[in-house]
């Protein structure tokens, strides 16, 4: 059985991420992965957004592996049924609950949140303390898309502000899930030799 190189795709979520955050810095540690890019990333429009990482999705030539964070969890649960075929794994960092009663204007256009159960490997990491998503909803959300999930304390956001720095938690994270996501391309079945006919003499 041969394994296959998994094709990283990093998507950031509202405001972009900026120098220090984590996805930026693994943009530069981790071979051959692609960025999203949005068109507007201080206005973001849901369609506008997930046509850009569907766009990313079906360009790659390997099994993708998603590094997702707020509101780019919400667009990458949100993945169109025949494109999730795709995806080997997903990272799903600090989802952001664009159904709370405080989420900006512009986030509830997002809403509702994704709820179907994802077709591969995934894992929610969580803070006990992100002021964008309370932990049970957080829980609620890893339960229904069927994802393993990690709470961090005291992390806030899971973002350039958490201090996390190239945050190598993230990363073992990242590789154990790399690991379990792997697509294998089963070898051909060796071929058996016809029976040679059975002779008494």
């Amino acid at each position: 059985m041969a394994a296959m190189r998994l094709q990283p795709i990093i998507v950031p979520g509202w405001k972009n991420s900026g120098p220090q955050h984590w996805q930026s810095r693994w943009a530069a540690l981790l071979p051959h992965a692609r960025r999203v890019e949005q068109c507007d990333w201080e206005h973001p429009a849901p369609a506008e957004w997930l046509a850009a990482l569907a766009a990313e999705v079906n360009q790659a030539r390997s099994p993708v592996l998603l590094i997702a964070h707020s509101l780019g969890c919400v667009i990458s649960a949100s993945l169109p049924v025949p494109l999730r075929a795709k995806v080997a794994g997903a990272l799903l960092v600090a989802p952001a609950d664009v159904e709370r009663t405080d989420a900006p204007v512009c986030l509830r256009g997002f809403a509702p949140m994704p709820r179907q159960p994802l077709p591969y490997q995934s894992v929610v990491v969580a803070s006990d303390n992100d002021p964008y998503c309370r932990l049970e909803r957080a829980r609620a959300f890893a339960g229904d898309w069927g994802s393993r999930i990690v709470i961090l304390p005291d992390a806030g956001h899971i973002n350039a502000d958490s201090g996390l720095g190239d945050w190598p938690q993230g990363l073992k994270l990242l590789g154990a899930l790399r690991r379990r996501a792997t697509w294998r391309i089963p070898t051909p079945a060796k071929r058996i030799p016809p029976i040679p006919l059975y002779d008494p003499s």
